[in-house]
């Protein structure tokens, strides 16, 4: 008669255990993936080379701006870099669309609207297919 009840509470116990093994598991990977989105943020809005990026593309000097392009600096190409791997992450299910959206939808529709950069960006031959798609999520995400 004892047997069941031990072996019941020993189910029991096994399960909660299991129960709180998961939980912590994903307490541990939220907390990880709040590490890595600050780290994005810092990247981007402490970096000097994209913060100067950042804010000429902020200025709506298309003369400036198209010059940039132009010349393909490394501080141009880093940036959009920057936000290739952010696409790379994305499309990977490392990173959540409103997290990117959360932290650079203003900076990704800064990338769209001038016209300069959208083209270059939506040239296959430059390698921006993952930002292109991140891209058009925001877009698609600021439709509905």
């Amino acid at each position: 008669m004892l047997r069941p009840v031990v072996e019941i509470i020993g189910m029991t116990l096994t399960l909660a255990g299991g129960l709180w093994a998961v939980w912590t598991y994903r307490q541990s990977l939220m907390l990880q993936r709040a590490k890595w989105v600050k780290e994005l943020y810092d990247k981007f809005y402490e970096h000097s080379d994209l913060k100067g990026v950042r804010n000429l593309l902020d200025s709506d000097d298309d003369g400036r701006i198209r010059s940039m392009v132009a010349a393909e600096g490394p501080e141009f190409t880093d940036y959009l870099n920057f936000f290739e791997f952010l696409g790379y992450l994305w499309e990977s299910n490392q990173i959540k669309d409103e997290e990117i959206r959360g932290l650079f939808d203003y900076y990704l529709r800064n990338l769209k609207r001038n016209e300069a950069v959208a083209a270059y960006i939506a040239d296959p031959i430059k390698g921006f297919e993952k930002l292109q798609k991140l891209l058009e999520m925001v877009e698609e995400a600021e439709r509905k």
